[in-house]
């Protein structure tokens, strides 16, 4: 039975492996043809942002694997306006093209999901 699932992303990226395993996660139920959304939250809004460089943290390059999500079906990508704003970033310093939603909205995109899942 096929589901929508709702990954919560609030994390900074690079700063230690869980955003890597939350993306293996997306991966795997997108692979296993479930419906995959994914919203940006707080500084998890900073895993889309355009020209990072995580080398000298020793860890995979997480926008990389975000590229990837196309390859998987995942095309629905939500991000927080007030989080981007409150962060000095704009849409058009995301790598990935995403729905820029109000605060007031996000608790109706989780309700119209079966499953959601927390960083």
């Amino acid at each position: 039975m096929k589901k929508n699932y709702l990954f919560v992303m609030r994390q900074l990226p690079h700063v230690s492996s869980h955003v890597q395993e939350t993306l293996d996660q997306i991966l795997t139920t997108a692979a296993f043809d479930q419906s995959v959304s994914i919203l940006f939250l707080d500084d998890g809004v900073f895993q889309l942002k355009a020209g990072q460089n995580p080398d000298a943290m020793v860890l995979k390059n997480t926008a990389a694997m975000y590229l990837a999500l196309d390859i998987y079906d995942v095309k629905n990508l939500y991000v927080e306006a007030e989080s981007l704003s409150d962060r000095g970033l704009t849409e058009d310093q995301l790598i990935l093209p995403a729905r820029i939603i109000g605060r007031e909205r996000v608790n109706e995109l989780i309700r119209q999901h079966d499953v959601v899942i927390p960083d």
